[in-house]
């Protein structure tokens, strides 16, 4: 007996939260500067504090060793002492309280010394500190500045240029074989989407132009009044299929470039792409009876109008198609949210489980069914969603909605 191959999994879902805010005090984030910092500057002070026990320790020996020989007074003969850091001397009349009194002084002097001595040493090594701080924050900074030019590179990689290179002198160390690793990389990757956007648009011309000699032909043979009614029907039918091998094609183009090309970037209104995808869906929701509804508000975003205006648009025509029989509606808002752009698309329709809700987002997939035709679509328009919102730096997110239907909300990084 034949077993039904399990479904791929779902992908991981990224780790990463656009919605992250950002730390308040940006300086306080553990670097690697500070950390060298902190120990370049950890280390002198430790060192400093040792080095100032020890010679805390063998002044303090020097100075008991030098006054371990005893001073007395004797005699009959009048001594008067007078001593403005010794008041005890004044009032002392005999030789034994003369004796008490200098041996008291002696030490009083002694620990005085040695407090003196630690006070200024300490104000000595917090001078030093600061400037060992300073010194080893500097030198920090110019340790790490090959990785700063690094990080700058890959970020401008990232977002619209893979023509960039580190290219870094200086001497043949780790940091400059790592970039060196890196250019390498960039170069391979350059060549690798080069290719890939070349293969892509050499197939959209070799597969389009096929389809669309076929629905001529197909047109024209259906135009033609004399013919026999079967192959009118099969004409209908072929027509019917080519439109979809048409839409397939589209699909697997715009979820190709979508992935691999750098997007070109220029202020959007999300609410206003929102507004063209409804005029266009608009029809077909008027047909099915579905309600469109929803406040947008100006929420502009970096981004390709044309991708930025298929995400709304796959988000319509599913919310429409995949909707109740009667008295079914589709919500549309855009707003600024929590420092992000949204488009939540919200609709009735039938009752989604939650565990299903990773594999709508799958090429070819759809509730309950897989790989199978339908008049609905081709089962793209979730894959191109998340992949054209990825391209933008954002996510799109999935729910049911209480009651049947879903919750698409899409957050992309505003201007």
């Amino acid at each position: 007996m034949a077993t039904t191959p399990a479904p791929p999994k779902a992908p991981p879902k990224p780790t990463w939260d656009p919605r992250k805010p950002e730390l308040p005090f940006p300086w306080l984030r553990p670097t690697i500067r500070i950390r060298l910092t902190l120990l370049y500057g950890g280390m002198f002070l430790i060192a400093g504090i040792l080095l100032l026990s020890i010679i805390y320790l063998l002044a303090a020996q020097a100075i008991h060793a030098a006054g371990s020989q005893r001073l007395e007074i004797s005699g009959t003969d009048v001594i008067t002492i007078r001593s403005p850091t010794c008041p005890q001397l004044n009032s002392a009349t005999t030789d034994d309280q003369r004796n008490a009194a200098l041996e008291a002084c002696n030490a009083a002097l002694k620990q005085h010394a040695l407090d003196e001595l630690l006070s200024r040493s300490l104000l000595a090594l917090l001078g030093l500190a600061v400037i060992a701080f300073a010194f080893g924050y500097a030198m920090a900074g110019r340790v790490l500045t090959p990785l700063g030019r690094i990080t700058r590179t890959a970020r401008a990689v990232a977002g619209s240029d893979l023509s960039r290179r580190i290219e870094l002198d200086g001497p043949d160390d780790e940091l400059k074989e790592l970039a060196d690793t890196l250019d390498d990389m960039l170069e391979r990757l350059q060549r690798a989407f080069t290719a890939q956007q070349r293969f892509v648009g050499n197939a959209s011309h070799e597969l389009r132009t096929p389809l669309a000699i076929n629905r001529t032909l197909l047109e024209v043979h259906l135009s033609d009044p004399n013919a026999p009614v079967e192959l009118q029907q099969l004409g209908k039918t072929l027509l019917a299929t080519n439109e979809r091998s048409e839409q397939l094609v589209e699909g697997l183009l715009l979820l190709a470039r979508s992935d691999s090309q750098i997007v070109e970037r220029k202020p959007v209104d999300l609410a206003e792409v929102a507004s063209q995808a409804i005029d266009q869906v608009h029809g077909e929701a008027d047909a099915k009876g579905v309600e469109i509804r929803g406040e947008r508000a100006p929420a502009v975003v970096q981004g390709n109008g044309v991708l930025l205006e298929r995400i709304a648009l796959n988000l319509l025509q599913n919310a429409v198609r995949y909707n109740v029989p009667e008295d079914g509606w589709v919500e549309v808002t855009t707003e600024l949210q929590h420092g992000q752009a949204v488009l939540v698309v919200s609709n009735t329709g039938p009752v989604v489980p939650a565990y299903e809700i990773d594999n709508l987002f799958e090429p070819f997939r759809r509730l309950r069914t897989e790989r199978t035709g339908s008049d609905k679509g081709v089962g793209l328009g979730l894959s191109i969603v998340r992949s054209v919102a990825r391209a933008h730096g954002g996510h799109i997110a999935a729910r049911p909605r209480d009651g049947g239907g879903l919750v698409m909300r899409v957050s992309l990084p505003p201007t």
